[in-house]
């Protein structure tokens, strides 16, 4: 019968072990499709950031002289302070500071962030997004909680041809297929049309 004892590990072999970071598109994008290009966006930290009850103006003004941001309004994009659910925000860029009344975690391991950039971008999110994307109802300065296919997204509309998709980090590489595929499809309809 074989040994299955497995090898002893010392500190020497610990150490010489070499571990890589990863972004969690590595590998996977940029892709361009027609006119459409979808790249990953990195942020140096994600922090959710939730005021306690009756406390909102106050993290919102102590926010704001932090980051130059106050809190976002529902369904919306106030500099790098991004709307996530109700009395919830993400700061994606600055590292935070705790402040008083407010709850904050590190999200940044957590998300994968990507860019959708070309004329045909709304036109491609359309087969993925059950929401109107239309400029009079999801206009630039909007952000939404939504599904990218089946998986849950934060949805920002940054200006007319560009929207950045986070989803949750195991979703990456599904991510990148799915809107790889209707990037294909509109590029596609393009050519025929």
């Amino acid at each position: 019968m074989a040994d299955t004892t497995p090898p002893k590990l010392t500190p020497a072999k610990l150490s010489a072990a070499k571990l890589t970071a990863r972004t969690p598109f590595a590998g996977l994008l940029p892709i361009s499709e027609g006119a459409t290009t979808l790249s990953e966006v990195t942020h140096d930290a994600i922090t959710w950031i939730s005021p306690a009850k009756g406390k909102m103006a106050t993290v919102s003004k102590a926010l704001a002289k932090q980051t130059g941001a106050s809190f976002p309004d529902p369904g919306r994009i106030e500099g790098a302070a991004v709307w996530s659910g109700p009395g919830q925000a993400l700061l994606l860029g600055p590292t935070f500071k705790p402040i008083k009344g407010a709850a904050a975690s590190d999200q940044s391991s957590a998300w994968a962030c990507c860019a959708l950039n070309g004329p045909d971008a709304r036109a491609v999110l359309a087969r993925l997004v059950p929401i109107d994307l239309r400029p009079e109802s999801f206009a630039e300065g909007h952000v939404a909680r939504t599904l990218l296919g089946h998986m849950n997204c934060v949805l920002l509309h940054r200006s007319a041809d560009r929207y950045e998709i986070m989803v949750f980090r195991s979703m990456a590489t599904t991510a990148a297929h799915e809107i790889a595929e209707a990037m294909a499809l509109v590029a596609a309809r393009s050519r025929h049309l």
